[in-house]
């Protein structure tokens, strides 16, 4: 059993304080409140593409039908096997009865148009999904990977859970409706992220207006393509259940927001809040700077270590978006598990950073040690072993609480 800890430092304080920071000594984070930005959307998320900061969340971690934004979960999946090496973009699928009655012409729903039986490679289906939405794109993939839908829906969890996104859910690879199959606002985000970030070639085929299969031209389905605001993707969905969702990007300025909006009642209604809230984030909001790439930010306790304490850092630079004027405190803490078992390699992930502002945690950055720390001789090592049976008193005593 270990306890959770935070840990206080110089160079964090000092940071902080540039850009009008508190250090918090709470280890609890409390509850979750909407900022001042009001929308219609029963779910939405707002946040920096680069340093995953957020800008305005409401009920972001309630699971709900994501529809055709669950594609982008698809998508991952077939990418991902194609950088592993385990995929080419030249491999070709064949378009099944299945794939063609459930999820081509014949199904009345968002479709790529591939022939019955015809064979088509998976840079074509990537096309089909990313800008028509096809679920018989999605269905030929799917089969064409794992065999069956089921057996994809089973890689989509796998791949979701090595992603982080631990509450998502998926039972089809098209995202048409069943109880089962859900998504968080945040998780949702967080995959855009990644999507941007991992593969920013393939990532350019969101922004494509229009893609012709089987001699049927469509338009891309995502409205802010057509606003002038900068956005290059991502995905919209909608079901009955659902109602109509984006997962959507832009830029502006050299900063680049990511915005998920769902539950709307109408087109209208989702093109209009998903513009509003980007153009709230690129006007309310500016980048500081906190640390440098490998910067030392705080320290973690160690136990049995030739020194008592490791440097935390981040392997990247961490900066945070902050309103140009708000009244919110703003404070931040480090949070590990420990005290860390010594030997230590410099790199191993030990804690997360976590900046809050007002009620809300906006920014999360991951830590790890920063040099390698060796196991310390007899008595450092008796000596902590002295202060952890202190320590597992106290927890024994919290337990009886």
């Amino acid at each position: 059993m270990t306890l959770r800890f935070i840990t206080r430092f110089t160079a964090l304080t000092a940071a902080l304080a540039v850009c009008g920071l508190a250090l918090s000594a709470h280890a609890q984070t409390p509850p979750k409140k909407e900022d001042g930005f009001q929308t219609a959307a029963p779910y939405a998320i707002l946040i920096d593409a680069d340093s995953g900061t957020v800008l305005f969340e409401r009920n972001a971690d309630k699971v709900n039908p994501p529809a055709s934004m669950s594609k982008l979960m698809t998508t991952e999946v077939v990418l991902h096997a194609i950088a592993e090496g385990k995929l080419k973009y030249e491999d070709e699928m064949t378009i099944s009865e299945n794939a063609w009655r459930k999820g081509g012409a014949p199904s009345g729903g968002s479709a790529m148009f591939a022939a019955l039986n015809s064979r088509v490679s998976v840079r074509d289906l990537l096309h089909g999904v990313m800008i028509q939405s096809g679920n018989d794109a999605c269905i030929a993939l799917a089969e064409g990977i794992a065999g069956s839908e089921l057996a994809f829906a089973d890689m989509m969890n796998k791949r979701a859970r090595e992603l982080g996104l631990t509450q998502s859910n998926f039972t089809n690879s098209t995202g048409l409706h069943e109880p089962e199959h859900k998504m968080t606002a945040r998780e949702l985000a967080k995959l855009a992220q990644h999507l941007i970030k991992t593969y920013p070639q393939d990532y350019k085929i969101y922004a494509e207006r229009e893609f012709l299969w089987n001699k049927v031209r469509q338009q891309n389905r995502n409205p802010l393509l057509a606003m002038g605001i900068g956005a290059d993707g991502l995905k919209t969905g909608f079901t009955k259940e659902a109602g109509y969702g984006l997962t959507g990007s832009a830029v502006n300025n050299n900063l680049r927001l990511i915005v998920v909006v769902n539950g709307f009642k109408s087109m209208k209604e989702r093109a209009d809040e998903s513009r509003k809230l980007l153009e709230w984030g690129f006007r309310g909001f500016e980048a500081r700077p906190l640390f440098a790439a490998g910067e030392t930010i705080g320290e973690a306790k160690l136990y049995g270590g030739a020194r008592s304490r490791v440097p935390l850092v981040s392997p990247t630079a961490v900066r945070l978006l902050v309103p140009r004027s708000t009244s919110d405190k703003l404070s931040a803490k480090i949070v590990y598990s420990g005290p860390v078992m010594a030997p230590v390699e410099k790199g191993k992930a030990i804690g997360t950073l976590k900046v809050s502002r007002g009620e809300n945690v906006v920014l999360e950055v991951p830590l790890q040690a920063g040099e390698d720390v060796g196991v310390g001789g007899l008595p450092q090592r008796a000596f902590d072993a002295m202060g952890e049976m202190v320590i597992n008193v106290f927890r024994a005593g919290v337990d009886r609480l």
